[in-house]
C-alpha cells in the first residue's frame, strides 16, 4: 500500500506544481476587456429609447450594462494592480500607499469611462 501511496503523492505533487502564466497574458486580457467594454458601449449607443416600452427589448441593453460594467471594473483593477509594486516602493507608509492607490483607481476609471473628460 505504501508504494501506491507514494506513487499517488508523486503524481499529486507533479500535478500541483506551479505553472507560470504566458508573458503576454496581461496584455491579451487587457485587450479582451477593452474590446468587451467598447462592444457594450456600442450596443448601448445603438439602443433606441423608444424600445423601452416593450420589456422583451430590455435583455440586450441590460446585458450590455452588466458586461460593460464588469469589463470596465476588471480593466481598472488590472491596470491598478500592474502598477502596485512601483507605488509600494514609492510610498513611505501604508496611508500614502492607500492614497496613491485610490488616486490611481480614480484616474483609471476616468480614462475608461466614455465621454468623460480627463482632468489633470
Amino acid at each position: 500500500m505504501s508504494t501506491g501511496a507514494t506513487d499517488f503523492e508523486a503524481l499529486l505533487r507533479q500535478a500541483l506544481t506551479p505553472v507560470d502564466p504566458p508573458e503576454d497574458l496581461a496584455a491579451r486580457l487587457e485587450t479582451t476587456l477593452i474590446n468587451l467594454k467598447e462592444l457594450a458601449h456600442d450596443e448601448l449607443e445603438a439602443w433606441e429609447l423608444s424600445a423601452m416600452r416593450d420589456p422583451r427589448n430590455w435583455v440586450r441593453p441590460a446585458a450590455a450594462v452588466v458586461v460593460g460594467a464588469g469589463a470596465g471594473t476588471a480593466l481598472v483593477v488590472l491596470r491598478v494592480r500592474r502598477r502596485h509594486r512601483a507605488r509600494k516602493q514609492q510610498s513611505s507608509g501604508v496611508l500614502e500607499l492607500a492614497e496613491r492607490t485610490l488616486h490611481d483607481v480614480a484616474q483609471e476609471a476616468r480614462r475608461i469611462l466614455p465621454g468623460r473628460q480627463r482632468s489633470r
